[in-house]
């Protein structure tokens, strides 16, 4: 998701939940993204796991970016959509895990802890490294649009 403000492009990037991400945020944010069931289209499983995520389904034109593959092996497609949304309405699904490790215990946490709306050069700091080509991408495709 984007807006324009004045002049500037803005993003939203989620950061994720759970203990091994609490601390990190350069190069830890990402697009709002998941998997997409074996009979789904993309678009489809773009707004689901938006509303995963974040709560709310989007509305709106989605406009592709493509796809690429990140550093893990995952090959995640894109599409961005302009839209508002107030971060301070998240409601991310959740995931249990061992928590600490090796304890036995079981604990629960938010698939997505917050986000939050970048400028698209801050947001290049922010975003996993395999993901700035989506923020290129963007600034590509709105810098062909008529103003």
């Amino acid at each position: 998701m984007y807006r324009q403000e004045q002049e500037e492009v803005l993003v939203l990037l989620v950061h994720p939940g759970g203990p091994f991400w609490k601390r990190k945020d350069a190069g830890a944010w990402s697009i709002p993204k998941g998997e997409m069931d074996r009979h789904e289209d993309a678009e489809t499983a773009a707004r689901r796991e938006f509303a995963e995520e974040l709560g709310e389904v989007p509305a709106g034109a989605l406009r592709s970016l493509g796809s690429l593959r990140q550093r893990g092996g995952k090959q995640v497609e894109a599409f961005a959509l302009e839209g508002d949304f107030n971060v301070e309405d998240v409601r991310s699904n959740t995931f249990a895990m061992e928590w600490p490790p090796r304890s036995g215990r079981s604990e629960t946490f938010p698939e997505i802890d917050r986000a939050e709306w970048f400028s698209l050069k801050c947001a290049r700091d922010k975003i996993l490294a395999s993901q700035i080509p989506f923020l290129d991408r963007l600034e590509e495709l709105l810098s062909k649009a008529p103003r």
